[in-house]
């Protein structure tokens, strides 16, 4: 079984034991937490929602606060002498995938 959820602002399709990289959620290392924006849950029967499921849940624990790998975002103006380098690691949560409920 497998569901597409929606969570911080992209889909992700996940499976029971995925581990999964999401933007940062609330809560601490060993925290359950259930995502409630199911889009679709497929397996033997697929079910799709409009837009999203009702009654449909996927659990999942925090194993992880982490920052992502850092970007680096460099801008110049040709001929003007002008430079600038500035780099951005984004805050992210690994998840667990514990439980589909359909």
């Amino acid at each position: 079984m497998y569901a597409v959820i929606k969570t911080g602002g992209k889909q992700y399709k996940v499976s029971e034991g995925d581990l999964v990289k999401v933007e940062k959620l609330a809560g601490a290392v060993g925290d359950t937490i259930e995502l409630g924006e199911v889009l679709m849950v497929g397996g033997e029967e697929v079910r799709i929602g409009t837009p999203l499921l009702q009654g449909a849940k996927v659990k999942a624990q925090i194993v992880e606060q982490d920052k992502d790998k850092k970007i680096l975002v460099f801008k110049m103006r040709r001929r003007k002498n002008q430079r600038k380098l500035n780099g951005h690691r984004q805050p992210i949560t690994r998840l667990k995938i514990t439980g589909i409920e359909a």
